[in-house]
């Protein structure tokens, strides 16, 4: 299944997001948001693909949520190698 460009815009946006409300000492507290729902609610977008991808997702994600200076070019690497390149 390929996966359009603009769902992985909206993954990007949702882990800038992420990102810019995410506090360590919260991430914790089992009763409030936590860094795995954020990374869930970050990967919605792009339901549905390969298991593998999905996973190599979920590690980038929650590494750019904890850090996004050191990581987020490892993210848009990887979304450049999944994503549909948008119709023209």
């Amino acid at each position: 299944m390929t996966i359009p460009q603009e769902n992985f815009d909206d993954l990007l946006s949702r882990t800038a997001l992420a990102a810019l409300f995410y506090y360590p000492e919260v991430a914790v507290d089992h009763d409030s948001p936590n860094l795995q729902n954020d990374i869930a609610y970050c990967l919605e977008p792009v339901a549905g693909i390969a298991d593998e991808d999905a996973e190599r997702l979920r590690v980038a994600v929650g590494r750019v949520i904890t850090n996004p200076t050191a990581h987020r070019s490892d993210l848009l690497a990887l979304v450049i190698e999944l994503a549909r390149p948008p119709a023209a």
